[in-house]
């Protein structure tokens, strides 16, 4: 499988204007998990030309095509990550909106045998906790 997220987009034959590339761009470059308005605020600033209904119509595009992978952790905005990342679950701070990424081999194989033994085999699953930071009340 092509490595960026512009291979894939050109392996899937979507037709890539400039702007869809710097979005494309914009999204490759990311370390967290950006909102349309976030992907908006950086793309517009790399090129000014960009609209918001751009970006809103080139995530769509995307997730459509099974690019990026739409996540929504209740706080009412949808967030983008790349699609071909390797899995791994997500910690939400309630107070900060901080996602933090997490993979733990303990509870990707009790996932596995919970699966069995109700008589399936796992092809996928998602993880969101969501919590507090630990302080001198808690």
């Amino acid at each position: 499988m092509p490595d960026t997220i512009i291979e894939r987009c050109e392996a899937k034959g979507l037709r890539l204007t400039e702007q869809r590339r710097t979005i494309a761009e914009v999204l490759e470059a990311a370390d967290d998990h950006p909102d349309v308005e976030d992907l908006y605020a950086r793309a517009s600033a790399r090129d000014p030309r960009i609209s918001l209904a751009t970006v809103y119509r080139t995530v769509k595009l995307f997730e459509e095509a099974g690019i990026l992978e739409k996540l929504e952790f209740g706080d009412g905005r949808a967030r983008y990550e790349d699609a071909d990342r390797d899995h791994h679950d997500h910690l939400i701070d309630l107070k900060s909106g901080d996602v933090i990424e997490f993979v733990d081999e303990e509870i990707e194989a009790l996932q596995e045998r919970i699966a069995r033994k109700l008589g399936y085999k796992l092809k996928g699953h998602r993880l969101e906790l969501y919590g507090v930071p630990l302080g001198k009340d808690d």
